[in-house]
C-alpha cells in the first residue's frame, strides 16, 4: 500500500507473499531494512530474493557486510549502481563480493553504450589513481534541463573524445582503480545527498 515502501515489515511480508526475486533500495533504506531483518528474524521471508540493487547514495562497507551475513547466506547477491538522472539513471555497476569485503565500495564499471571519463579542469584524462571530475558520455546522456539554458550549457558539453558526442559533467569526484573500477570520492561542490535526494546547501543558505 502507499507508504509501505518505507516500512521494513511490509516489504518483508510482500516479498514472501509474492516470491519477489529482485529489489532496488536507496542505501539508507537498505540499512534500515537490514537492521529490521537482523532483529526480527525476517531473513527467512527473503528466501526468494536473488538480486538486490542499491543506488542513489553511497553504499557503505557495513551495508555489504550485514547483507552478506543476513541475505547472502540464502543466495542473494548485492549490486551497487551509479548514475544521475541526467544520464537516464544507471550508468555503472559493481557486483559486491560475497566473501572478501573491500575497504570502500566502488561505483564500478560502465554498462554497455556508456563512456565514463575522469578529467581534470582542462578536460584532460586522469591516470589511474588520480582524482578528477567524473563525466558521462554515450547514448544515455540527456538533452538538457527544461527551460534552463545556462545550466544546460554548463553541464552538457561537447565530448572531446568522441566526434559529435556530448557528455555530462556530474560534479562528482572520482578516480580509476587498478582493477578497472571507479571509486566515488565525494563532490567537487557543496551538494549533498539525503535519502537519495540532491540538496544544494547554497539554496538553503540563500533562503
Amino acid at each position: 500500500e502507499p507508504g509501505g515502501e518505507k516500512d521494513p515489515a511490509t516489504i518483508a511480508e510482500t516479498v514472501e507473499a509474492n516470491g519477489v526475486t529482485a529489489i532496488h533500495f536507496v542505501p539508507s533504506m537498505l540499512g534500515a531494512f537490514l537492521e529490521y531483518t537482523e532483529h526480527s528474524g525476517a531473513a527467512r521471508k527473503m528466501r526468494s530474493v536473488r538480486r538486490v540493487f542499491a543506488s542513489g547514495e553511497a553504499l557503505m562497507t557495513e551495508h555489504v557486510r550485514r547483507f552478506n551475513r543476513l541475505l547472502g547466506a540464502e543466495g542473494a547477491t548485492l549490486h551497487n549502481l551509479y548514475g544521475p538522472t541526467e544520464a537516464t539513471v544507471e550508468v555503472a555497476y559493481y557486483d559486491c563480493p560475497a566473501e572478501q569485503e573491500p575497504e570502500s565500495i566502488p561505483i564500478g564499471k560502465p554498462i554497455d553504450n556508456v563512456k565514463l571519463y575522469i578529467l581534470d579542469r582542462k578536460d584532460r584524462l586522469q591516470p589511474i589513481g588520480v582524482p578528477g571530475e567524473l563525466h558521462i558520455g554515450g547514448d544515455c546522456v540527456a538533452r538538457g534541463y527544461v527551460n534552463r539554458k545556462e545550466l544546460t550549457e554548463e553541464k552538457f558539453v561537447a565530448d572531446p573524445y568522441a566526434a559529435g558526442g556530448r557528455m555530462y559533467r556530474t560534479g562528482d569526484l572520482a578516480r580509476w582503480l587498478p582493477d578497472g573500477n571507479i571509486e566515488y570520492m565525494g563532490r567537487i561542490d557543496h551538494q549533498v545527498k539525503i535519502r537519495g535526494y540532491r540538496i544544494e546547501l547554497g539554496e538553503i543558505e540563500a533562503a
